[in-house]
């Protein structure tokens, strides 16, 4: 059975002097990048370099918005009320739109980061309030979350397209959610164990979860994190390992 998938990174979160991840190396992997807008991570020259050395290696744009929660890296869960969530998810995509425009890209779908990414799971009123962005932007533009996820449901209804994600290097637990970074199994490092794993999802549709419960994910996108220990290493493991098992990878975005 021949199989496509596509591999995303969260990209451009550096911060000045403050350095994150190998950037270059991953864009020569994955075929989608997460690109931080400035607010969990990033600043704009971080931002435009990244972006535009994602554009020169083909590899599709997507804006990675989170939380105004620089100090936090995006990953302490905020109550923001809508209708400033929607806003600044808005000044996010316009932001990141700007350095794709000089780069000769585009800004190709949207992901939320950390926090972010977990509360749309449950949280009605955020989630709402994200798709509610997309929708003034562009409501072509694609949106990239978990299976199973408010967001997910909520912008499908809304007819924006939707793209199901799994992640390489994290665990899950047996409701198919993802385990808490302070969990034990929250992270996995080991290359040929996170490679088979993707294999696995991708081929087979299943994954074992942190308790031993084979747990059903048809992901349209894989996510390999870039600060992650040994994170190129890590995805171009992953990216081997699909090509020896006959799976195509190449961006969602694409025609």
């Amino acid at each position: 059975m021949s199989a496509t998938v596509d591999l995303n990174a969260d990209l451009g979160e550096s911060f000045g002097a403050w350095v994150l991840g190998d950037d270059d190396a991953m864009l020569g992997v994955v075929t989608s990048a997460n690109v931080a807008c400035g607010f969990h991570a990033g600043d704009p020259t971080t931002l435009r370099r990244t972006v535009a050395r994602a554009s020169a290696s083909g590899v599709a744009v997507g804006a990675q918005v989170g939380y105004r929660d620089l100090a936090g890296f995006g990953r302490r869960r905020m109550d923001v009320a809508p209708d400033d969530l929607a806003a600044d998810v808005l000044y996010q995509l316009g932001a990141l739109e700007a350095m794709c425009r000089a780069a000769g890209t585009r800004v190709r779908y949207l992901k939320p980061h950390g926090a972010l990414y977990t509360a749309v799971v449950d949280d009605e009123r955020q989630a709402r309030a994200v798709v509610g962005a997309v929708l003034a932007y562009d409501a072509s533009m694609t949106v990239l979350g978990l299976p199973g996820s408010a967001l997910l449901r909520i912008a499908a209804a809304e007819g924006l397209p939707t793209v199901a994600e799994a992640f390489a290097d994290r665990g899950y637990d047996a409701a198919g959610h993802l385990v808490p970074r302070t969990e034990p199994g929250a992270l996995l490092v080991e290359a040929d164990e996170v490679a088979a794993r993707v294999v696995r999802m991708v081929r087979d549709g299943v994954l074992t979860a942190v308790d031993g419960t084979e747990v059903a994910v048809h992901p349209g996108s894989v996510c390999v994190h870039g600060d992650t220990p040994g994170a190129v290493a890590l995805a171009t493991a992953v990216r081997a390992a699909l090509a020896s098992a006959g799976v195509t990878v190449r961006a969602f975005t694409d025609p």
